[in-house]
This record gives structure tokens, sequence and C-alpha cells, in this order.
């Protein structure tokens, strides 16, 4: 799921690490998210019960999740070790607009509102609350700036396959935050049964060199208790890894937690993303990089807002 949640913020025009750049802050908040599901079901069959896994969304809905990522990422190159926090906490908003039916989906993403923390090596920390009414640092400008205006429109269909996309500011990538909508399975599922989404990404080598890497992102439903659903998802990486310097780079695209969603209400109630990773030899033989995070998305308390016609 290419995360601005991670504190090793590279890309493939310019790979360094470890330092968390706005850009890091940037990707997490307005592109972490998100995964929202529909299930509509479940269907008896042979005494098992199956679900349908469908998105289903209205014409004039506003739906609110807020979204937390935290990261730390530590570095050991030729002795010297540095430190990279990064905590984002943003309001993701997705109003539904026209045409949308049960078939195609159409819906404008945006993001409300950050708090927003980095702190890198023994430099200060750099903190700013958009609700402050305070001007953002430097670091935080280009995130303060598409605040409240729509980063992307997007069309789905009812499995969750984009259709169309125009992206108006901001970048695509997905950072293993997972995609704005996932690909359902086309059949029925039972608890237990999985499907498979490839993904492929560029990464920048050593020699600097643009390699394709390969993954698959398991889905798994997991269990169905009081109208609840729990999906876990996990990332195989299929292309073989040996260069350190790739490998700090994958992982910051492997998702692996679960997801909970309603099923009679058809949307996510919450999503976690955990990441606990080293990697030795990242940048030569005598370094080492350690990447702890967590990705966390809950939909908002409040009831889901429907514009007045």
């Amino acid at each position: 799921m290419t995360v601005n949640h991670q504190a090793i913020a590279k890309n493939t025009n310019n790979f360094r690490v470890p330092a968390i750049g706005t850009r890091v802050i940037a990707l997490a908040i307005l592109f972490g998210l998100s995964t929202a599901i529909n299930a509509a079901g479940p269907t008896e069959k042979a005494d098992e019960a199956k679900y349908t896994l469908r998105y289903r969304f209205k014409e004039g809905e506003t739906v609110l999740y807020e979204v937390t990522h935290i990261a730390k990422t530590k570095t050991r190159l030729r002795g010297v070790e540095e430190v990279s926090q990064v905590h984002t906490v943003s309001e993701k908003v997705w109003n539904f607009q026209a045409p949308t039916t049960p078939d195609k989906m159409k819906f404008e993403h945006s993001v409300a509102k950050v708090e927003l923390m980095q702190q890198t090596g023994e430099k200060p920390e750099i903190r700013w609350d958009s609700n402050s009414g305070g001007t953002a640092p430097v670091e935080f400008e280009k995130v303060a700036a598409q605040l409240g205006t729509p980063l992307s429109t997007v069309s789905i269909d009812a499995r969750g396959q984009e259709v169309a996309r125009e992206t108006h500011a901001g970048s695509e990538a997905q950072l293993g935050m997972g995609g704005l909508t996932l690909s359902l399975p086309e059949e029925p599922i039972a608890i237990g049964d999985s499907w498979n989404i490839p993904r492929e990404f560029k990464v920048r080598g050593a020699s600097g060199d643009i390699r394709a890497i390969k993954i698959r992102e398991v889905f798994t439903l997991d269990k169905v208790e009081t109208g609840v659903a729990t999906l876990s998802i996990r990332s195989e990486v299929l292309t073989p890894i040996e260069d350190g310097s790739i490998k700090a780079q994958v992982v910051q695209q492997l998702s692996n937690g679960s997801i909970r969603f309603d099923i009679d209400g058809g949307r996510v109630l919450s999503k976690q993303l955990d990441w606990d990773e080293s990697v030795v030899g990242f940048q030569g033989d005598n370094s080492l990089m350690e990447y702890r995070a967590r990705m966390t998305e809950t939909i908002a308390t409040s009831p889901v807002r429907t514009a007045k016609r």
C-alpha cells in the first residue's frame, strides 16, 4: 500500500535515508487512505454462510475518517546513529457526487484538517495544527495549501475498481497504506477464504537504475460477528531482492494488518496497519535501518452527512 507514513522518505528520482521529509508527511495525510468496503449478504450455500463484498454509497453522502500515523526510523551509518519520528492526525473526506449509482460511484477525496509533528535527529521538533489559525511552518506549507481542496475525483464500480480518476493535487503514491479503494472479490466468500491483489511499483537501485518490484496483497475474511466482518491483510514480495537499498524502499510498500467493516452499513469501521522492519546494508555493509510504524483509520463517530437538495 508506496507510505507517507514512512520515515524513509524516498522516491524513484532521489533515494536517500533516513530523513522524514515534508513529502512523507504530505503523502501520509493526503493519500494514506483507504479501503472502504461494503458487503451484501450473507448467501447460504451448503450450510456455509457466504458474503458478497461490494461498495454501496449514495449520491450526496459525505463520509469522514480520522487517520493517525505514527512512525519511527532509526538508522546507523558508519557508526553514527540517527532517529527520525513523525506523528500525523488528519480527517479524510469523501463527497459522493452525481452520477452515483449502485454500479458506478463517483467521489471527491479531500483532507479537511491535520495535526502534524516531525523530528529528525537532534533538530528541534516541528509541530502544526491546522485548527490553530497559525501559519504553517515551511515544512508543512504544501500540506496546508491543499487542505479543504479536492485532491482527486474518482469513479469506481461496485467492486471498487477504478473506472476513471482525475488527480488535482499531490501524488497517487500509496506507500503501503492502501489505495483509496480496494478491488473486491468477484464471487461470494466464506470465512477463511482469501483473494489476491497484484501490484507493481518502481524503486531506484544503488547504481541509480530503476527497477520494477512486484508484490501481491493477500486478503482473508477472518470472521463475522454481530454484523461486523474482519479482514486480515498481508503483503508478499514476489520479486527477488538482494540490494539493501532496494529493501529499504520496499518495506514502505508492504501492508500488514486488519480491516473491520459494518456489513449492514456497508462501510469500513476501522483499519490498522503495522510495520516492524529491519534492513541490514541499506547503504553499504556497515549500515542498518529499523522502521517501526502504525497507521489507523476510524470512521467518524458523528453521523454521516447527506447533502441537502
